[in-house]
């Protein structure tokens, strides 16, 4: 425990009543078990953990809870003597178990897998008993240690294998609703809230709270800079760790409950820290990163957490917190970039003394590094009056400079969500005929103001960030081109790159012991040398904490990842090394291992000649690259193993999902209304007694106000899709890698041949709707935005969700920084050409020239754009005769087509392009007479954009006609030289 923590433990025994408070089961046994649910295991794990509680310790607790109720759903009308719900307002979840999905408001009954009911009151309260009492920690006394049961309840609270499934509810436990009512959020981000406000108030000297919103940056310039896959791997796993550095800040003073975006919970890199903090170790033994080799396929190696977060805060120390997140960054990058150099020097024997110029260099080049911009908005200060009510007037003013001066209220309190929820509703029971208030506002429905005026403070610090001079005097670093590179020695600066090698400069040195730290003649600066020894580095420090051997770690090169379906394919037959002499077969299998994919080095594990396959890239790269090496004889062993030409190019995938900021500011129709948030039996008991209450109704259509759960919910879907379903559909179901995924961004390397169906099932995964058409397996399936899988259910971003994704085809040789050019350009076009929700192709020919196609997602005229050039693409493959032909035939007719305005009306655009496709495809053999299946599809997307907009200009068909049967052509090859 550090320093900041054993100063807080009054703080945190805080929050743990919070996050005792209520029970995790609550939805099961309300209305059911007479002790309530404030009795049972409540009682029980209050009374073990902490004993007797003050009662004033109950204040931020109540008042935490209340604002975290309201932030994140409607209140009810309670029964005249006070104590219970109107009886017509309550939900009996045992018997009618439905969750509602927090984006969409699509339901999923659970009630298909039985009755809940059927789950004795005893049983499931007994296995809560256990499942909480085995994350109770003690120190050497015997005594509750607050800090580490408070951090094994946030991170294994909601996990029902650390007690063996005591509960008997399984992937339930996780997704137990807090309001049976409103079931569209857990109990479990009810507690984190209320914890975290807890903490918030109980830290603060007057009892208030702030939210903290903090950015780092440059991204794209740390990631872009970039030759080769590790320096792609390194850029993104840097970012992800430097955003981890600044999150730690807070959780360490705070817990890691205090961040509300991302969600920390079960992130790789956060629970390293739970286990320096002392957590028990076995707690995390079934965790997937914690196995016996440290390797890339480890999920530490996943860039996971974006490079900001939001956090809720005491308000009092909201700007030392901000400023700790500052100094401690740049403390941390400063003392990295000194081990660097020193690593650098004493690889070449050079002394590490600190006058060493290389010392300074990178002191001066790092200043400043990374950009940390951070606001903070006191929610008590500007939201409420003196008597805790919710205040409006201050908070319209803050947020009034960055509107128009003139509007009377500006951003969401402008809008029908607040005209509808800053006053109470009541309502008269028709059958009772007693009065009730259906719904009152407190500070916590503010919280979307809030949110927002922390957004626009953000937007303000980042436009006036200053920028500081810096001088260089000598040569520039080889990947940036913007410092000088490191030396031991000044003068060496000065040398041109051509007169660098007689001279013993650092990195001449580094290339001829460590060429994976530097190519010859590449010098690199501070920054770029850090990304480039950051992989070592990373797995030293792994080694370490995980008390395993360190084993090498490695990016799977371009070369390699072009030849993954050929070794493969190889990998099906019964001896591929039959062609080749004995010498030669000695020779692949003493060469050096390179990484393989995933998928493909688990495949040849088990087979009897998997070594030699598994090595064949590693002697193929020698044979390329070293002075006596034979390529020639590489290509005529790469044709006798796999029995086809070697594969030169490979793909890279990057996918953005659309309009985030949206989604989590809740505009531009990403909101549900209330009423699709309500459980079905109470939604038909509200209409049923008060259908004509005018304000009562007018509230529940109104678009459901941005909540604390929202961003939660956004956040776990984000998290389970970048460290989990985006790595089992890259790395598990083909044979690619995932480079960076970090919430909704990912980028993948993949072989050419599964990049089609690689893209198609991770749209699929990111919004959990199966468009893709394949069955539904009994123990795997997705429906209305969750997923099940391998005895997991997962929540994604929901079927209103969407994705922009770029892919790129280039050959292994072509310069990284081209392809990573060409693959932003395609993302961008997919965005602005398909209007989001669409992908683009390119495919960069190593012969010149370039093929580019943009296509939606979503269908268009009832035509799948990405199946269509899927299916196309295997007919085209399973004729490969006819494939170049047909090529051929139709770009060569393309140069005649008729402007549009001159075709028959009867025919239309696409009625034309049908018919002349199909005639060509029936002389290929492509098609049966009479039946265009694909020129059907073919020519109505070629006679629109791709946003559905008829093309009115031959030009513009052709080209979009050509693209999109050349990238069929091309992907339909055997192999791509």
């Amino acid at each position: 425990m550090t320093e900041a923590t054993l100063m807080d433990i009054d703080l945190a025994r805080n929050k743990l009543l919070a996050r005792l408070h209520d029970p995790a089961e609550k939805a099961l046994v309300l209305l059911r078990d007479p002790a309530g649910h404030e009795g049972g295991t409540v009682r029980t794990l209050i009374e073990e953990i902490l004993g007797e509680v003050p009662q004033a310790a109950w204040a931020p607790v109540r008042k935490a809870d209340r604002w975290a109720s309201a932030a994140d759903r409607p209140q009810f009308p309670r029964e005249r003597d006070g104590d219970r719900f109107a009886r017509w307002s309550q939900v009996r979840f045992a018997e009618q178990p439905v969750l509602r999905h927090p984006l969409t408001g699509e339901k999923i009954d659970l009630g298909e897998h039985g009755k809940l009911r059927e789950i004795e009151l005893d049983t499931l309260k007994a296995g809560s008993l256990e499942h909480f009492r085995h994350l109770i920690h003690r120190d050497e006394a015997g005594s509750v240690d607050s800090w580490r049961t408070l951090l094994a309840l946030w991170r294994f609270g909601p996990e029902p294998a650390t007690s063996g499934d005591a509960t008997g509810l399984g992937e339930l436990w996780r997704y137990l609703p807090a309001d049976t009512r409103i079931p569209d959020h857990t109990i479990w981000q009810h507690l984190d809230l209320s914890s975290a406000l807890t903490g918030a108030f109980a830290g603060d000297g007057q009892g208030r709270c702030a939210l903290l919103n903090v950015t780092l940056g440059p991204v794209q310039e740390l990631i872009a800079a970039a030759r080769t896959t590790s320096d792609l791997w390194a850029g993104s796993h840097l970012l992800a760790r430097l955003a981890w550095e600044a999150m730690r800040v807070v959780c360490e003073r705070l817990g890691p409950d205090a961040v509300l975006f991302p969600q920390l919970r079960g992130v790789p890199q956060v629970d390293l820290w739970l286990l320096e903090q002392g957590l028990a170790p076995e707690l995390f033994a079934k965790e997937p990163w914690n196995e016996r080799t440290v390797t890339d396929a480890n999920p530490l190696f996943s860039a996971a957490l974006p490079n900001r977060f939001l956090a809720v805060v005491p308000a009092d120390q909201a700007e030392a917190i901000g400023r700790a997140i500052e100094a401690h960054l740049h403390e941390w990058v400063a003392e990295t970039a000194e081990g660097v150099v020193s690593d650098l020097l004493r690889a070449v024997n050079l002394h590490t003394d600190p006058t060493t110029p290389a010392y300074q260099q990178a002191r001066e080049q790092l200043a400043g590094f990374p950009e940390v911009y951070w606001s903070a908005v006191g929610w008590d200060e500007i939201a409420t009056d003196a008597n805790g009510e919710p205040e409006a007037d201050r908070l319209a003013e803050a947020l009034r400079p960055f509107y128009e001066p003139q509007a009377e209220a500006p951003g969401f309190l402008s809008s029908e969500a607040w005209r509808v929820l800053q006053r109470p509703i009541e309502v008269i029971d028709p059958e009772a005929g007693t009065p009730a208030t259906f719904y009152r506002p407190n500070p916590g429905v503010l919280y979307p103001a809030l949110y927002e005026l922390s957004e626009r403070v953000m937007g303000g610090v980042k436009a006036t960030r200053p920028f500081a001079a810096q001088h260089e005097g000598g040569y520039r670093c080889s990947l940036t081109g913007e410092v000088e590179w490191l030396t031991h020695d000044r003068s060496h600066l000065d040398l041109p790159p051509g007169q660098r090698e007689g001279h013993d400069t650092l990195w001449s040195l580094v290339a001829k012991r460590h060429p994976s730290w530097a190519r010859k003649g590449e010098h690199l600066g501070a920054l770029a040398a850090l990304k480039r020894l950051w992989p070592q580095r990373f797995c030293r420090e792994l080694a370490g904490t995980l008390g395993q051997e360190q084993t090498p770690r490695f990016v799977v090169s371009t070369h390699t990842m072009a030849l993954a379906t050929s070794l493969a394919r190889a990998a099906e037959e019964p001896n591929p090394a039959g062609g080749l002499s004995a010498e030669q077969a000695e020779a692949i299998r003493n060469a050096d291992r390179v990484a393989l994919p995933r998928r493909l080095a688990q495949r040849l594990h088990h087979l009897e000649h998997g070594e030699l396959l598994a090595r064949l890239p590693g002697w193929v790269e020698q044979q390329r690259e070293s002075d006596d090496g034979d390529e020639t004889a590489a290509r005529q062993a790469i044709r006798k193993v796999t029995g086809t030409e070697a594969e030169a190019y490979y793909a890279l995938l990057l996918m953005d999902g659309d309009r985030m900021g949206a989604w989590l500011s809740g505009g531009d129709g990403t909101t549900i209304p209330y009423r699709a948030a309500f459980h079905p039996d109470l939604a038909d008991a509200v209409d049923t007694r008060f259908g004509d209450h005018t304000v009562l109704q007018a509230y529940l259509d109104t678009p459901r106000a941005v909540s604390p759960a929202r961003h939660l919910a956004i956040s776990g879907a984000l998290n389970d899709f970048s460290t989990t379903l985006a790595r089992r559909v890259v790395e598990e179901c083909h044979h690619g890698r995932v480079l960076y995924a970090g919430g909704d961004d990912l980028m993948a390397m993949l072989p050419t041949g599964d990049l089609l169906s690689a893209m198609r099932e991770l749209r699929d995964a990111y919004s959990g709707t199966a468009t893709s058409g394949e069955a539904e397996e009994e123990d795997a399936w997705c429906r209305n935005g969750f997923i099940y899988r391998q005895d997991r259910l997962y929540l994604t971003m929901g079927s209103q969700a969407t994705a922009s994704m770029g892919a790129v085809i280039a050959h292994h040789k072509t310069p990284l920084t081209a392809a990573l050019a060409e693959l932003r350009q395609a993302e961008q076009r997919a965005k602005n050409e398909g209007g989001r929700d669409a992908f683009a192709l390119s495919v960069l020919k190593r012969s010149g020239g370039a093929l580019r196609h943009v296509g939606r997602w979503a269908p268009a005229a009832g035509i799948d754009e990405m199946s269509a050039l899927r299916d196309f693409a295997e007919a085209l493959h399973a004729n490969p005769e006819a494939s170049r032909r047909a090529a051929y035939n139709v770009a060569g007719w393309l140069a005649d087509l008729p402007e549009p305005d001159t075709l028959p009306p009867e025919d239309g655009v696409a009625g034309y392009l049908e018919a002349v496709l199909h005639y060509q495809f029936c002389r290929q053999g492509l098609e049966q007479q009479g039946q265009p299946i694909h020129a059907r599809r073919l020519g109505s997307l070629a006679s629109v954009s791709p946003t559905g907009d008829e093309l009115s200009s031959a030009a513009k068909i052709r080209d979009r006609l050509s693209h999109l049967v050349g990238v069929a052509e091309f992907l339909a090859r055997e192999t791509r030289r």
